[in-house]
This record gives structure tokens, C-alpha cells and sequence, in this order.
């Protein structure tokens, strides 16, 4: 108990910046009333993302590595949460549904949704065979699936629409999320020919950067269609990939995007209340499993 008194403690003391869009400002802080954060996990060279909604419910987004389930579901834990409502497997890629297996096994789960592609690897075979287990069914995530719709509050999957086998990144689950004048992009992996494919409005006002930063995903053109007040991006510390791109972190800054990274600042939490956000930074990583 005393542990995790502390653990929660640590968790938001973190640098907190606040970017007024013409509303009133907001706070950060976790379960409040009326708002939408979005915990951007620091789990190394891959995506995890924990959303708590406004109606009081959760989603997952991506689960990182195979290392990373237990520390994912103490994170979930220490914030007050018992249940994931959404989980949302982007695509099968081991950088995005590792640990998912055993959030699954281990985790109450409402509902999944996964592209309509398959991988021959060992861990789609142990996602699949968990959410079996657990009596769950998958949701086709593609194009025109609303996973919430209400009139402050909207999850809406615009694209994939035709998942692409030869190339899994393309196949990316990209999600709208939207809480009344602030809208979140999240794009999995997906690069330039899915993300031009989008026939959606795709403006929003917080990006998360597909593919880890690469220059594979993120073009001048998009960033016009987005006009991201803010971008997040996951990728590890000192990846071998050279992640984030030099040529996207130049791109962003034209277009006065202010710029957050996991393998810089730790876990990111934009938080909004349908008005303006708050950044805050220095929050903790995710532990890898020993």
C-alpha cells in the first residue's frame, strides 16, 4: 500500500506545460472530472499509449515489447484502473503487441479491435490464443468503425481500408480521437501510402508520429492536412534505427509543432478538456520485465 501511495506520487511529478487553443486553461492531473489524458508510455523502441476518457472508461493502444505486460498493467493499477474498456492492437507488429498477450491473460478486457491481417509469428499466435481464451472476439479495426461516438467524446478508426499484407506497417490501425475542440492522431506505424489514402479530415491537434519518427510516415504534405499543434513521438533511447529522422524533427518545426519524445522525456501526458492542453513530462518508464 505504502508503495504504491508512492509510486503514484512519483508518477506526476513531472514538468507541466499548458498550450492555451481559445479555451480555458487545464490541469494534468489524473481522474479528473471531465477530461481526456493520454499517457504517451515510455516502453522503449515501440508504442503503448493509455487514454483515460471522460465518461470514466480506458483504452490501450498498442502494448510495446514482449518485456513490458506486467509494468503496463502497474502503471494502469497505480493511476486507479482495473479494467481496459478498448484495447487496440494497431497491427501485429512484436514492437506494438509484445506484451499484449499477457495484458489479456492478466487484465480484465472489454473489447479489441485488430486490423484484418495476420503475421506468422509466435506472438500473434499467443495474442490470439489469449484473447480466445478470455472468450473475447476481434473487431475488425478498418475504416468507418466508430468505437465511441458521442456528442463531446468521438474514437473513430479512419484507416486502415484496405490492410496491406506485404507490408504490415500499412495495415496500421490510425485512430481520431476527439474530446470536444481537441483531437488526437494516432497512427500506428502507418507510412506515406496509407496515410495519403485517408479520405477522413485528418487535422488534429495532438500527432503522434507513425513509425517511431521515421521519414517513412510523416511528410510536409501530411503535416499541412494535420496542422498538429503537438507531436509525440515513441522510440527508444539510442535505437539503431536513428529514430526520430532528422529530416521529420526539421519538418515539425516548420510548422511550430512543439515536439515531445519517450526516449527524452520519459512518459508524455497530454492531457484536455476539450479546450486547451497540458503537456507534462518526467514521468516514469515503463519497467521491463527481469
Amino acid at each position: 500500500m505504502i508503495l504504491a501511495c508512492v509510486l503514484a506520487l512519483a508518477l506526476f511529478c513531472a514538468c507541466t506545460v499548458t498550450i492555451n487553443l481559445g479555451g480555458a486553461d487545464t490541469s494534468a492531473a489524473p481522474n479528473s472530472e471531465s477530461k481526456l489524458i493520454v499517457h504517451f508510455l515510455d516502453v522503449g523502441q515501440g508504442d503503448s499509449i493509455f487514454i483515460e476518457l471522460p465518461n470514466g472508461r480506458t483504452m490501450l493502444v498498442d502494448a510495446g515489447e514482449n518485456y513490458h505486460g506486467q509494468g503496463i498493467i502497474d502503471y494502469v493499477q497505480t493511476i486507479g484502473y482495473h479494467k481496459l474498456d478498448y484495447v487496440v492492437a494497431t497491427h501485429p507488429h512484436e514492437d506494438h503487441i509484445g506484451s499484449m498477450p499477457y495484458i489479456v491473460r492478466n487484465f480484465e478486457i472489454g473489447s479489441i479491435y485488430m486490423p484484418d491481417v495476420t503475421a506468422n509469428t509466435a506472438t500473434f499466435e499467443s495474442l490470439l490464443k489469449a484473447i480466445k481464451a478470455k472468450g473475447l472476439r476481434v473487431k475488425n479495426g478498418r475504416t468507418g468503425v466508430h468505437i465511441i461516438k458521442d456528442s463531446e467524446l468521438t474514437a473513430d478508426i479512419i484507416a486502415p481500408d484496405k490492410p496491406d499484407e506485404s507490408n504490415l506497417n500499412n495495415s496500421s490501425i490510425v485512430l481520431l480521437l476527439t474530446f470536444g475542440n481537441v483531437s488526437y492522431l494516432l497512427t500506428g506505424d502507418a507510412e506515406t501510402k496509407e496515410l495519403n489514402a485517408i479520405r477522413a479530415d485528418m487535422h488534429a491537434t495532438v500527432l503522434k508520429a507513425g513509425h517511431h519518427g521515421s521519414k517513412t510516415s510523416t511528410t510536409q504534405t501530411l503535416l499541412k492536412k494535420i496542422s498538429p499543434s503537438v507531436t509525440v513521438i515513441s522510440c527508444g533511447k539510442n535505437n539503431d534505427y536513428g529514430h526520430p529522422h532528422a529530416e521529420v524533427l526539421k519538418m515539425l518545426k516548420s510548422v511550430n509543432s512543439s515536439v515531445y519524445r519517450t526516449d527524452r522525456d520519459q512518459t508524455v501526458i497530454v492531457a484536455t478538456d476539450g479546450s486547451s492542453l497540458t503537456v507534462s513530462t518526467g514521468n516514469p518508464s515503463i519497467k521491463a520485465a527481469k
